[in-house]
């Protein structure tokens, strides 16, 4: 069972982390038509929370090898 659980939340952590940086690079939404322009505008927050929580389910997955 503990290792089954170490495997997950170092998948899951790797995940997330690469997801966060995914959602961290790629551009805003823009669309342009004609005269009219619109850029989305929003902060990065959510992404440095992804990446947060991905390290602490790899510190998570690597304390259960320790156990």
């Amino acid at each position: 069972m503990n290792n089954v659980l170490k495997i997950v939340l170092l998948i899951i952590g790797v995940g997330m982390i690469g997801y966060g940086l995914y959602t961290l690079v790629t551009p805003e939404v823009a669309i342009d038509a004609g005269p009219l322009q619109i850029e989305a505008q929003g902060d990065k927050t959510q992404s440095y929370a992804m990446m947060g929580f991905g390290i602490l389910c790899l510190i998570g997955g690597l304390a259960f090898g320790k156990r």
